[in-house]
């Protein structure tokens, strides 16, 4: 039924459970398991040094992020994607790029309001998926 599982990882602990979760799902199916992890782009206005600075920090974050989630699921570093952008915005793109036939996500992310209802980035990749999402608490 699913041929390509895309999970959407943020290293939060909702996100570490969907991890679980999918990789189930791509074994039971014999699908190919995508892990995409997306990190914000750091604003312009920041100016340098302090860009080059916040850039650097913020691809390290993410580069240790997406590596454990290749380490909690297996998947190939080619399966495994690391994009600038915001986080529903960068799944979707994803989802779209790679023809998922599911995306695996976790109900809340690391987000500043992560513990309030469902996340917001959840809400939007389920409003606009172009197949079906699966969430995981």
């Amino acid at each position: 039924m699913f041929r390509t599982i895309l999970l959407a990882y943020d290293g939060s602990d909702h996100a570490k459970r969907a991890a679980e979760v999918a990789k189930a799902e791509a074994k039971a199916h014999g699908a190919r398991l995508l892990v995409v992890h997306a990190y914000e782009p750091v604003p312009d206005y920041l100016g340098e040094p302090f860009f080059e600075e916040a850039l650097k920090r913020r691809l390290e974050r993410a580069e240790k992020v997406l590596a454990e989630a290749v380490a909690l699921t297996g998947v190939p570093k080619e399966d495994a994607l690391l994009l600038e952008g915001a986080p529903a915005e960068a799944i979707l793109q994803a989802a779209r790029a790679e023809k998922a036939d599911l995306i695996v996500m976790g109900t809340r992310g690391l987000g500043a309001l992560g513990s309030l209802f469902l996340g917001s980035q959840s809400q939007r990749v389920v409003a606009e998926a172009p197949c079906p999402v699966l969430l995981v608490r």
